[in-house]
């Protein structure tokens, strides 16, 4: 049995970074020609970067991008590269794949099936190639298609099998969620079972807005069984032998490589992780700044930024007023000393009493009755201005630290807690925001036990603690997931067993507060479907669904 050698080189490509994103295919087909590899496979889209959105109407970058693949060919020089790029032909544009050979672009693959649901938007953009043809890498006949193309049963995969192909080249730009690799894995075997073929499947890493794509480029043989995998968030360069009649055998059999899977937790963090650092990289933010409050999600995002940029790079900042708790500022304390960033302490004291008595006479003269809400929020009205202050005076970005749950109810202050450049934790659930912390823990223990065990509270006002405004974190979730993410009404959810006044109170909470929602700072996705990109819901809109 003869071999087929394949790269997959699992790179972090930078949307416009087009001489970035060539010089990376020069660097990998290199490490792929000195592996003694056949053909090496960059990612979807990987001379423009992906999801370039709406670039792509601007004729000046597709004749750019198309430039930057002359070169990222003529680096390829000895080995056969498969790059995806934005191919032209009058009017059209079309999500492309090159097929390098002897350094320049001997054919092109042009992706038929277009994505146009969740946070894809193809159809707006790209018109679908029609062919699915078959090319000799090596001896060795293999189909090329790209992302969607493998995603569903039929064509281009299934003609490119009844054409002959032994091994179809798939290339990605499949963003994260929390579960997606299993199901990706699950996926590729039945294609590959169900078409007698191998699968080498590349998928790009990084960060980009609000997206991570997690990598785990993967090799199945045509029994659908995994032979190898490439590491999760992480740039890598998998090359693998795949078994083939007929392909030339001069040369020693490489040993699999199969990375391990990570933890429902590890998953979360690291993606959490990789979108944060990339977007301060790609946004060219070398500092952030962050409200520590002593709470648990302010401890985490706090992990997550040293982790992400370093301890040195990250400024906590304390603003307590005459209603934190003493135990919540040395929380705050012993987490910065723990992390080993700068902390400061700027107390609220003489803004909000200034705030108070400026508003006291207004409030009074139209009726606003006993304190409430508003005067509570002042507080973190006050916070917000002054973190943006410091983020102004420094040019350091301010991570927010509002969770899904916050998010999703309108339990948080419009230009006060929502202040900032990138929301870190929104598309993180309450509950699991304490999964990710205890899992951040074993790795070292940098948040404080008290900060995971006492009740949270935002003290805003003496004894306030979350669940006197919310349902229970555990129940409270729950019903978002179901409402949010799987589209049910409120009645198929209390039919499943929920309480029926809870559950219609969450949902008219979730209703209400779109306009909040549409106001906050991008941040990572980490569930099916986050708000903003993948919801899109009518601000305008009197449809309760209960």
């Amino acid at each position: 049995m003869n071999t087929l050698r394949v790269a997959l080189a699992q790179i972090n490509t930078t949307i416009g970074d087009l001489d970035g994103n060539v010089a990376k295919v020069a660097d990998y087909a290199v490490r792929a020609r000195t592996a003694g590899a056949d053909v090496v496979c960059f990612p979807e889209l990987t001379i423009t970067g992906y999801p370039p959105e709406d670039l792509l109407l601007r004729r000046r970058f597709i004749d750019d991008n198309l430039a930057a693949l002359e070169s990222a060919a003529a680096a390829c020089a000895g080995i056969t590269a498969v790059i995806g790029f934005v191919d032209r032909e009058g009017d059209h544009i079309f999500n492309a794949a090159a097929i390098v050979e002897d350094g320049r672009v001997a054919h092109v693959y042009r992706k038929q099936r277009l994505p146009n649901y969740g946070v894809f938007d193809e159809i707006r953009y790209f018109t679908p190639g029609d062919l699915s043809p078959v090319y000799t890498t090596a001896g060795v006949p293999v189909g090329v298609n790209i992302c969607e193309d493998i995603w569903f049963p039929g064509d281009p995969t299934q003609a490119q099998a009844a054409g002959g192909a032994r091994v179809i080249l798939n290339i990605n730009g499949s963003p994260f969620h929390a579960g997606k690799r299993a199901f990706r894995e699950e996926m590729l075997a039945g294609r590959a079972r169900d078409y007698g073929v191998a699968v080498c499947y590349t998928n790009q890493v990084g960060g980009q807005d609000e997206l991570v794509f997690d990598g785990g480029s993967m090799v199945l043989d045509a029994t659908g069984g995994l032979v190898a995998r490439a590491k999760m968030f992480d740039e890598d360069l998998l090359v693998h032998d795949l078994a083939i009649d007929g392909a030339p055998n001069d040369r020693q059999a490489l040993h699999a490589r199969i990375e391990p899977e990570l933890s429902h937790e590890a998953e979360v963090y690291s993606a959490l992780v990789t979108g944060t650092r990339d977007y301060l990289r790609k946004t060219g933010f070398k500092k952030a700044l962050i409200a520590l409050s002593g709470g648990i999600d302010s401890s985490i995002v706090a992990a997550v930024a040293v982790d992400a940029i370093g301890a040195e790079n990250v400024v906590g900042v304390g603003m307590p007023s005459r209603y934190s708790s003493e135990g919540s500022i040395k929380d705050a304390q012993d987490l910065a000393q723990n992390l080993g960033i700068r902390f400061l302490i700027v107390p609220i004291e003489p803004a909000h009493a200034a705030y108070l008595e400026m508003l006291e006479m207004p409030f009074a003269e139209l009726g606003g009755g006993e304190p409430g809400t508003a005067e509570e929020n002042i507080q973190s009205r006050i916070r917000g201005n002054i973190i943006m202050a410091l983020s102004n005076k420094f040019g350091w970005i301010v991570l927010t630290t509002g969770n899904k749950s916050e998010f999703a109810t309108g339990y948080a202050t419009l230009y006060g807690d929502m202040s900032g450049g990138y929301a870190v934790i929104k598309d993180v659930p309450k509950t699991l925001v304490y999964d990710i912390s205890r899992h951040r823990n074993t790795v070292s223990p940098v948040i404080p036990e008290t900060v995971l065990t006492k009740p949270p509270s935002a003290e805003l006002k003496p004894g306030q603690l979350d669940q006197d405004t919310l349902p229970p974190y555990e129940v409270l979730d729950a019903i978002i997931e179901e409402y949010v993410e799987n589209d049910r009404s409120a009645h198929e959810i209390v039919a499943m067993g929920f309480d029926e006044e809870t559950v219609v109170r969450t949902v008219r909470m979730i209703n209400r507060n779109e306009y909040k929602r549409r106001q906050s700072p991008p941040g990572v996705k980490i569930t099916p479907k986050a708000f903003g990109r993948d919801r899109r819901v009518p601000i305008a809109n009197r449809y309760e669904g209960l």
